[in-house]
């Protein structure tokens, strides 16, 4: 089965799409902020590693010169 994350601008139209969502029998979670946050971060991790070795010091260099 798969996961959708909503988020809205209005409270009261996210309550609607919860209410909805449990009449239907589907299983809602309601994240916070930071939890979200989280789940953005690691899946931008996961997608940016790319198992290749790399010297710490030049990619260290590569941040400091784009400062």
């Amino acid at each position: 089965m798969g996961t959708i994350v909503l988020k809205g601008k209005s409270k009261e139209n996210l309550n609607l799409i919860i209410l909805l969502a449990q009449k239907l029998g589907v299983e809602v979670s309601v994240l916070s902020e930071q939890a979200a946050e989280d789940i953005a971060l690691a899946a931008a991790i996961k997608k940016g590693r790319t198992g290749e070795i790399i010297n710490t010091n030049d990619f260290l260099k590569e941040l400091n010169d784009e400062s």
